[in-house]
């Protein structure tokens, strides 16, 4: 097996599991251990894992916040794309969740459906929906600047009260350990909230939110379906085990 070829055999492994052992390695790369070695050396100098005793460690990539004006800059072609396919999934008659977000927001051109019911926390998901003249509810709470959420216990109390068709999510990381997660405590808590009172959950991220891992842990991975662009192979493979991946 080439060099490259066993480094990227390393890497499935701690992608698939935070610990590896040397031995685990060895079988996996059909090198010596004087080989595996040398190659858990170089990954680590290129800053890819940690060396422990008898193995090496995954580095989560923990994200802090950007703002919504920094995070509507970045991918927007992809968002547009997810977002386009998430608002088909809209029917007739739908009372549903729409989380505060850019991801989330880009739904908002493509809705078609009629007579639907939309309850958000997302300031101006509430304000577009509004000029769409879509019937609209804004829970009530704390709004959080950063991201112009409503948060707090009055936000989740609110959301308590209803059952959703459909919540549609955004996320600032996903991860087969961890599941999808975001800075923010109030926020995560909200968030499970509408999520668990939903009957078809969706979360809306391009490829760059895979493999990422922010503080507060919203639900697992199987509690929700995963809207994305089109990810590489490898990727999609290893998320299709434990949630359904659809790639637009």
């Amino acid at each position: 097996m080439l060099t490259e070829e066993r480094y990227q055999a390393i890497r499935k492994l701690l992608a698939d599991n935070s610990i590896v052992k040397l031995q685990e390695i060895v079988e996996a790369t059909e090198a010596s251990e004087s080989t595996a070695r040398r190659d858990l050396s170089q990954l680590e100098e290129l800053g890819e894992l940690v060396r422990v005793h008898g193995g090496a460690k995954r580095i989560f990539s923990v994200d802090t916040e950007p703002s919504v004006k920094e995070k509507s800059q970045q991918f927007m072609t992809e968002k547009e794309h997810i977002g386009k396919y998430a608002a088909t999934l809209i029917e007739m008659n739908d009372f549903i969740y729409i989380d505060a977000g850019t991801s989330t927001l880009s739904m908002l051109p493509f809705i078609k459906a009629e007579n639907i019911t939309v309850v958000t926390n997302g300031l101006e998901i509430a304000n577009i929906l509004t000029e769409m003249d879509i019937q609209t509810i804004l829970v009530g709470g704390f709004i959080k600047p950063k991201t112009r959420a409503m948060i707090g216990t009055d936000a989740k109390n609110q959301l308590k009260q209803y059952q959703f068709s459909k919540a549609f999510m955004g996320t600032n990381g996903i991860d087969i350990q961890y599941g999808f997660t975001t800075p923010d405590r109030e926020e995560a808590s909200v968030k499970q909230t509408a999520i668990h009172q939903a009957n078809q959950v969706y979360v809306l991220s391009d490829s760059s939110k895979f493999d990422k891992i922010s503080f507060c842990r919203i639900v697992e991975l199987e509690d929700a379906s995963i809207i994305t662009n089109t990810l590489p192979e490898p990727v999609r493979l290893k998320y299709e085990k434990h949630t359904k991946v659809k790639g637009v």
